[in-house]
């Protein structure tokens, strides 16, 4: 097995650490001034077996809050995720087209999504979240957590995870009903209703999103447009001081159209396609902590069953379903000696896959597959001393498909001062062959039921600062990673495909940067740069670069207040050149095209007339950039729209 050259990484990046630990210590002169009990301790939910503090994690982790979050009045959660390092998107076309989400130069199925703790990574899609229908109303917080958390999460999060948490009720009585216009005939409307109390709360929300889009394709004038019905349920009660209770549902249904190469130009085309989803999760949630607290228990079910269906020309074209039936159970015992901490999990997954139609015939025209996977974790952390943070972390999957695996996790993080904190992590992690992988049939591809898992091994190092003088942070992560065994997509000349594991290494290594700065108390401004180098062993063993894998990614994000009623956001956002594919027509070889870097501004304004009512305004790709994320699929120029939130009360 190929060995990480650190040495190397080292040698690449030596100028730079010594810029960054020179500008470190030049700030720590502001920084001493600060006391450590001015730093709010913000609580992670993903980054451990238990919530722990975010001083406490070794991870690479970017929270997205909830004032964010209703600054950006972003439609899809995408929109946001541009603007945390490491992390890549490409949209096939317009609002509702087929997205993928890339973290540190990985594959669009190595992330894992949670909403609420409830894993929606579908099976029937390749392992990958349907992030087209991921609408980001209503939504109170985002966790990403970069790099391998598969001794945590299991196979699908051999990148990093995203973890969606959902608003929840938190006065006696709240209702509330927005709703916006705008351009290419788009509108978004929505109702919140809910209750708080100290033994119980429960919040239903339900909204509605629809476009009429743009054309997709370069040429014609046929719109794609989209259609989403979102409903939200979350609930909870407090049995007694140690027991509680929590309930979450979510039930998501969406239309979305889109157009197809049907002459094999190479090219997309005006076409009548069109694919209806459905997505419904359920999760419940019981906790009991022992009276001094020193025992945490934590048992919880959850549900989620996805069901997708292609039309062509208003005929069926074929159909996906899948579920996955999780029951998870994570106790801990906790000391205050060297602050130690031991957690356990215990895990089963029963996963199914269903396809029918399309472009399968006779036997194989309904394909249905189950798989079983039994999981134990063990997590150790203590501090040893006090500014020394020590993370250790096991787990092993048994897999009826596979063979039995083993990851495994060390963190460290030490605490120069108050203020700077260095860490540094290292990992292995699996993904197992998706469904689709092994047994999937589609126009040209075959699955291959003789897939192996794909392994990988990471490690990072960071440098976080906060500075007083300008009330701002600054982060810094190097990190590296390998792939064993990758699972790619082999062409024959008759441009027919199957899956296959391939031998050598494909290597990902870059840095992230990321920085707020609060330059008064109107002005706040953020910032993040991600340099990735991803490449691959082709099938002559040629090293290439990864499709859709940008070099360079960066985003700013400046906030102005200048009253206490209006807000001002405005968000540039950078996406690197890239390279993709082109399939010309029979018998040209596929081809590797280069797409150019564009720079999209969008800028948003609130204004509070009252207590109960504000409006806001929204523009997006404010200078009309004409740019492509997947070669071939045209995007949306420039966008508007107008919109009220009235609170009834509860405000």
């Amino acid at each position: 097995m190929k060995k990480i050259d650190l040495s190397s990484c080292f040698r690449d990046w030596q100028i730079l650490t010594i810029i960054v630990f020179s500008f470190f210590a030049y700030q720590s002169t502001f920084a001493a001034r600060a006391s450590n009990d001015s730093n709010i301790q913000e609580i992670l939910v993903s980054a451990s077996l238990q919530p722990l503090p975010l001083t406490q994690s070794a991870n690479a982790v970017t929270v997205i809050d909830r004032e964010q979050l209703q600054n950006r009045l972003a439609f899809n959660v995408t929109d946001l995720l541009r603007d945390v390092p490491g992390v890549a998107v490409s949209r096939t076309g317009v609002l509702g087209s087929q997205t993928q989400v890339r973290m540190r130069g990985a594959e669009a199925n190595h992330v894992m999504v949670l909403i609420d703790g409830i894993e929606i990574n579908d099976p029937s899609l390749g392992d990958e979240a349907n992030w087209a229908n991921l609408s980001a109303t209503d939504i109170e917080r985002i966790e990403v957590m970069r790099g391998p958390q598969s001794v945590l999460y299991g196979s699908d999060a051999l990148a990093g995870v995203v973890n969606i948490q959902t608003a929840r009720a938190r006065k006696p009585a709240t209702a509330e009903l927005f709703s916006e216009m705008g351009s290419f005939s788009t509108n978004r409307s929505g109702l919140n209703l809910g209750f708080s109390s100290p033994a119980l709360h429960a919040r239903l929300s339900a909204h509605h999103l629809e476009t009429d889009g743009e054309n997709i394709s370069r040429a014609g004038d046929e719109k794609d447009g989209y259609r989403n019905n979102t409903v939200n349920l979350s609930a909870g009660a407090r049995v007694s001081q140690n027991l509680s209770l929590s309930l979450v549902a979510r039930d998501q249904e969406s239309t979305n159209q889109f157009d197809a190469d049907a002459d094999f130009d190479g090219l997309i085309e005006d076409r009548d396609r069109e694919t209806d989803s459905k997505g419904t999760t359920i999760g419940l949630t019981i906790k009991y902590n022992s009276s001094d607290d020193r025992w945490r228990h934590r048992l919880a079910l959850s549900n989620a069953e996805f069901d997708n269906n292609n039309f062509s020309d208003g005929r069926n074209d074929g159909a996906s379903e899948s579920s996955k039936m999780r029951y998870q159970y994570v106790g801990s015992r906790f000391w205050d000696r060297m602050e130690q901490k031991i957690s356990i999990l215990v895990e089963y997954d029963d996963e199914e896959y269903r396809q029918s139609g399309g472009y399968a015939f006779g036997p194989e025209a309904n394909i249905k597959v189950k798989r079983q996977t039994e999981s134990l974790a063990l997590e150790y952390r203590l501090a040893p001393i006090e500014p020394f943070t020590i993370g250790v972390s096991a787990r092993h999957d048994g897999n009826e498909r596979f063979d039995d695996a083993e990851t495994y996790s060390l963190e460290a993080l030490y605490r120069l001062d108050g203020q700077t904190r260095m860490r540094g992590t290292w990992s292995s992690s699996i993904k197992n062959p998706t469904f689709t992988e092994l047994y999937g049939i589609y126009f040209g591809f075959k699955g291959n039921p003789d897939l192996q898992p794909e392994s990988s091994v990471g490690w990072s190092l960071g440098l976080d600062r906060n500075f007083t003088r300008f009330d701002g942070s600054v982060s810094l992560t190097f990190f590296k990673a390998k792939l064993d065994d990758e699972i790619k997509t082999i062409y024959a000349a008759d441009f027919t495909s199957t899956a296959k594991n391939f031998d050598g290494t494909s290597d990902r290594d870059g840095i992230e940067f990321s920085t707020k700065i609060e330059l008064n108390p109107n002005i706040i401004l953020a910032a993040s740069y991600t340099y990735s180098d991803s490449r691959e062993r082709n099938s002559v063993n040629e090293e290439v670069r990864e499709l859709r894998r940008p070099e360079h990614i960066g985003s700013l994000n400046a906030t102005w207040q200048p009253t206490s009623s209006l807000m001002v956001n405005a968000n540039f956002q950078y996406n690197g050149s890239q390279s993709d594919v082109y399939f010309p027509p029979w018998p040209n070889p596929m081809e590797t095209v280069s797409m150019d870097d564009y720079t999209l501004v969008n800028v948003r304004a609130n204004y509070k007339i009252n207590q109960k009512l504000d409006i806001f305004v929204r523009l997006d790709n404010l200078t009309d950039e004409k740019y492509e994320d997947v070669f071939g699929y045209q995007t949306l120029g420039f966008g508007f729209g107008i919109g009220a939130r009235y609170s009834f009360w509860g405000k």
